[in-house]
């Protein structure tokens, strides 16, 4: 940019760039399209480089060759790239004052020096990365900044948000490859830094880019280089580049590296693990790269030898007498427990000792995740049972080897003696978890694992301690009774539950110790869910003994506030098991009333702040209104007004501190959740629907104004109870529409706080269901906002399915006015189509996405055509209809679609059929497999699915025959 009248110097080179000394802040030098911050005060030429002094007017500046000398630098047009790696390594900016101020107290001298890297980054990505490996790898500077380096390096590589990620990924991938390799060159040196932050945060970014380039087979001798560095002698290096390879294995698939690299990876990691290491921290890195690369090893733990191999180090580690070794080394155990179960027949004697001893020995750190093992071996084997239903032939795919009920005799011992080793505050830490947590959770999994045959290895150890003076031996009665609720029969705890249930109560009204006041109304309300009426013919709560419940219950809500929120979970689990049960027969209707006035007293205490009481108040109120009978709908509808109030009060109450507003916003959603929920229990039936409704302007009011607030959390809870107030009012809800677009429009609009977008998409399918027609005014903007954010990389992919199925709902309600949006919507649903087709390689979550993005398409598909049905306009769909089978022919042939998939695929092709009748005959006919689709659906074993396909095969069997 060249001011008036400034002096300039013109480059003698077709790139025509003006450097000007005048210009302050951003002067372009742009040989080979680089642009540094730089002010000039020497002379400039293609064929000689000759310079004084080139120094910044911004906050960098830099050297050509000597700042003191005449000396020059001939460049040949050829060599342009790696002469700009020169420049900018002899150059080097200094970036190291601006990363230390942007670690400053002051927050001005740190925002000033973020906005510098922010530019810096912006203007001159190349430059940016160069300048940032040069700070992380030169041990001259200071940690401080060489670490933020290293972090900002990072960044720029690899983002959680899926779409970002992407971005940045090919972002790196269309650098100049001269850039990249001397960026990556600096990160392998300072592998061999003796900083070990320094070290430590390479590896970290080396891993980063190895998963963008080893993907696309770049950068094929980082492993080989690696490797190498493991035979060097400096320990830190060889540490450095364990930790490297492991967190390449973390973010890299195993397809990715060849099985050779693989065998040489787990070599040099194993071998870096043997006791034979005299470094502890090159066998801690080693230990920790094995955890992260057994995903890496099904080839070699398929190979007896090498398994054999592998497993005898890492049982060796984990009695190394380094505490870090053993706890890590106990973690890739868990770690193997649950990759390889299969093979691990062989070795469980030997763990088992293992782990028994650290379980009773180890420090706490070790011990728990000898723990964890076997809780990880009861989730493999449940999971197992499920899926299986414990019947095992010889071609299953995993066989359960019952390793549990084997060792229960030895296990159960070892885990009742973990819960005697509680901690003397942990009911008033929300966070903690120690070894008897651990072994009370463990526990639990065993009771799930092997049912009845837990009781009565346990009982003995409640009776002979629940009536001891020392609370330890109490609390840990009563855990272990509470572990052991899921999982056994109901006809084996019954008995132990009947005895037990007045004990329980009178332990939480009178036991002098609070520990033991919180676990046993934990365990009651592991009672009232696991052992409630719905599955015994005997029930536990009975007309003699609920008096004596919700009194305990009633009372113990104005206890310490960790035990006043197990009393509301308590209830909360109470009020649950009476949800399907009939309407008048609650036992519960004679204690409403109290229920609910203790259950407000509680969320007004001064200290419900804590133990989460405040809130676990409000989800039991919601339960208990969500559960109650139509006898207590009169008290329902008394309590929507003191709600309303509560609401409305948070508007004038003084808010002084970032803290209290956060309180604030807490309580808002906290109440618009409660509204909700009293809004969908009263609307749902005619006789308090029109009495409710009275209050609906008031709650519309309050719900707009909590939108002022910049709470996502709260946002979310309004909208979702405008969405139950819309479905409601039904066509009344039109009233209400002008004022609340904008924030309709606004939450379509909210990208960062996705999960509120969401909720907004939900929320204009419950508009649609009450406007139906009336929603046309607004369905312009709305499509518009709908189809940019299906556009847009920057919405989180989680929300794309709802937009789709959004359409359906928009189509549903204006019918064969949605002409005017099929030109842009189908193109969209047929792309998203044909992305979602081919799952192969897929992992678990993207499998799960991909069905419910499936489903999104196939709702919108069907709300299209069903609002087309007896259209003069069915005509405009037939170009479509051919992609639709299509579609449907490709998931039937994928073999991968979930039960709701596969009931909206069959009722879409029923859909198809009714709207566009004879016309979709001859289609159908063509279809590759609608008929065994069809087939396949009538003799399901989902009742949902056979329903929808008996209906679909009636709409087909009027376009066609088959």
């Amino acid at each position: 940019r060249r001011p008036p009248d400034g002096p300039s110097l013109r480059l003698e080179d077709s790139t025509k760039k003006i450097l000007c000394e005048e210009e302050a802040n951003f002067i372009l030098f742009t040989v080979a399209s680089w642009h540094y911050n730089i002010g000039v005060s020497a002379c400039v030429s293609l064929s000689r480089v000759s310079a004084r002094v080139l120094q910044s007017h911004a906050s960098f500046f830099f050297f050509v060759c000597s700042p003191d000398s005449d000396s020059s630098l001939t460049i040949v047009p050829s060599q342009l790239a790696p002469m700009i790696i020169a420049l900018a390594v002899q150059m080097a900016m200094e970036v190291t004052q601006i990363l230390l101020n942007a670690q400053a107290v002051d927050s001005s001298v740190r925002n000033h020096a973020e906005e510098n890297l922010k530019q810096f980054q912006e203007q001159n990505l190349p430059s940016f990365l160069l300048s940032l490996a040069g700070e992380l790898a030169n041990d001259e500077k200071p940690a401080e900044s060489r670490k933020l380096a290293g972090l900002i390096l990072k960044n720029a590589l690899d983002a959680k948000e899926h779409n970002r990620k992407l971005e940045l990924v090919q972002r790196w991938l269309s650098l100049d490859q001269t850039v990249k390799a001397h960026v990556k060159a600096c990160l392998l040196k300072t592998l061999t830094s003796p900083a070990l932050e320094a070290r430590s945060t390479a590896s970290q970014v080396i891993a980063k880019v190895a998963s963008i380039e080893l993907p696309h087979k770049q950068w094929p001798e980082l492993i080989e280089a690696l490797l190498s560095n493991t035979h060097q002698l400096p320990a830190h290096t060889r540490q450095a580049t364990l930790e490297t390879l492991g967190y390449i294995c973390e973010e890299v698939s195993p397809d990715v590296i060849e099985q050779a690299q693989v065998n040489k990876i787990l070599t040099a990691v194993v071998q870096g693990m043997n006791a034979s290491e005299s470094n502890n921290d090159v066998r801690l890195a080693a230990t920790r790269a094995l955890y992260n690369a057994l995903g890496f090893a099904q080839a070699n733990f398929s190979n007896d030898m090498e398994r054999d191999y592998i497993m005898r180090v890492v049982c060796e580690a984990t009695l190394s007498p380094e505490l870090r070794i053993r706890q890590a080394a106990f973690e890739c155990l868990v770690a193997i427990s649950s990759t390889y179960y299969e093979r691990l027949a062989p070795y469980i004697q030997d763990i088992f000792n293992i782990t028994a001893k650290a379980i009773k020995e180890d420090e706490e750190p070790v011990a728990l995740q000898a723990v964890e093992f076997w809780s990880s071996i009861c989730d493999e084997e449940i999971d197992i049972l499920e899926e299986y239903g414990g019947e095992f032939s010889g071609d299953s795919d995993v066989p359960c080897f019952y390793f549990v009920k084997q060792a229960l005799p030895a296990l159960v011992p070892l885990l009742l003696e973990t819960l005697l080793k509680q901690e003397e505050d942990q009911d008033q830490d929300e966070g903690a978890w120690n070894i008897a947590m651990a072994g009370g959770t463990c526990l639990g999994l065993v009771a799930r694992t092997v049912g009845d045959d837990v009781v009565p290895l346990v009982m003995p150890f409640i009776e002979e301690n629940i009536a001891k003076p020392d609370w330890r031996q109490r609390e840990a009665a009563t855990y272990a009774f509470g572990s052991i609720l899921e999982g056994p029969s109901p006809d084996k705890l019954m008995p132990l539950v009947n005895v037990a249930l007045t004990f329980m109560l009178n332990a939480l009204m009178n036991d002098p110790n609070n520990h033991v006041k919180d676990t046993t109304a934990w365990t009651l309300g592991r009672i009232f869910e696991f052992m409630h009426v719905s599955i015994s013919e005997t029930p536990i709560i009975t007309q003699a003994n609920c008096q004596q419940i919700m009194t305990v219950l009633l009372q113990s809500m104005n206890d310490v506030p960790n035990v006043a929120e197990k009393a509301c979970g308590a209830l909360y689990f109470l009020a649950q098991g009476y949800e399907d049960v009939e309407q008048s027969s609650s036992p519960l209707t004679p204690f409403f009333q109290d229920i609910i006035q203790a259950l407000l007293n509680v969320t007004h205490r001064a200290d419900s702040g804590e133990s989460r009481l405040r809130t676990a108040a409000y989800e039991t109120l919601n339960e208990v209104v969500r559960c109650s009978t139509d006898d207590t709908a009169p008290i329902v509808l008394q309590l929507v007004p003191v709600i309303i109030g509560e609401l409305d009060q948070t508007f004038t109450a003084q808010c002084n501190s970032s803290e209290e507003r956060e309180k604030r916003n807490e309580l808002q959603g906290l109440l618009c959740g409660c509204l909700q929920v009293m809004i969908q229990k009263l609307g749902s039936s005619e006789p308090t629907k029109s009495n409710f409704l009275h209050h609906a302007d008031q709650m519309m009011t309050l719900f707009l104004r909590v939108f002022g607030s910049k709470s996502a959390t709260a946002h979310e809870e309004a909208m979702l109870a405008i969405g139950a107030l819309a479905y409601c009012a039904g066509t009344d809800f039109a009233k209400y529409m002008q004022e609340f677009y904008k924030y309709l429009e606004m939450g379509l609009q909210d990208f960062e706080d996705y999960q509120v977008c969401a909720i907004t998409v939900g929320v204009v399918g419950d508009i649609c269901r009450a406007l139906e027609g009336g929603i046309l005014p607004y369905c312009d903007g709305i499509m518009t906002q709908l189809l940019k954010n299906l556009s847009s990389n920057q919405l989180h992919r989680s929300v794309k399915p709802p937009i789709f199925s959004c359409f359906g709902d928009i189509a549903l309600a204006i019918g064969e006015n949605f002409e005017k949006y099929l030109v842009y919507s189908m193109p969209m649903l047929q792309g998203a189509a044909e992305l979602s087709v081919n799952t192969s390689g897929a992992d678990d979550d993207m499998i799960e996405y991909t069905n419910t993005l499936r489903n999104g398409i196939l709702e919108a598909y069907s709300g299209i055509f069903q609002g087309f049905k007896g259209s003069a306009k069915i005509q405009l769909l037939m170009p479509f209809a051919p992609h639709v089978l299509q579609f449907l022919d490709s998931l039937f042939m994928e073999k991968d679609m979930d039960d709701v998939v596969t009931k909206t695929a069959i009722g879409v092709l029923g859909d198809l059929a009714d709207t566009l009748g004879s016309n979709a005959g001859i289609l159908i006919q063509q279809s590759l497999s609608s008929k065994d689709f069809l087939n396949e659906c009538l003799t399901s074993d989902d009742h949902l699915i056979k329903e929808s396909a008996e209906w679909a095969k009636l709409a087909i069997s009027r376009a066609i025959s088959f």
